[in-house]
């Protein structure tokens, strides 16, 4: 499996770091993210690491269908599927990663 030299997503993935996990599949997995900036933040993610340009080239559909599926369990009101690309948009890792967030009326885009 493609592993980064330094990345706490690979490492998450290994066993290697803690990390609460909502869902697991030979592909994907689904963790809670360390940020509480709304009820229910996760994180789903290829296990095999790429870049967030790489998944969405070719590993978006496994991990969309399984954030969108988690999403509608646990916030059954709406959700949010969101994905950062760059700085600028404060992409913080560099492992490709879909945010599913929800748990209450969430406000417009800014």
């Amino acid at each position: 499996m493609k592993r980064a030299p330094y990345c706490v997503f690979c490492d998450i993935v290994a066993g290697e770091e803690p990390a609460s996990v909502v869902y697991e599949d030979d592909e994907v997995i689904v963790i809670r993210n360390v940020l509480r900036w709304a009820p229910v933040m996760l994180l789903a993610m290829t296990k095999e690491h790429r870049t967030q340009a790489e998944l969405w080239d070719g590993g978006i559909g496994a991990v969309g269908r399984v954030a969108a599926e988690i999403g509608a369990k646990v916030c059954p009101d709406g959700f949010r599927l969101l994905s950062n690309f760059g700085f600028a948009a404060m992409q913080s890792q560099e492992h490709g990663h879909l945010h599913i967030v929800g748990g209450m009326q969430l406000g417009p885009y800014v």
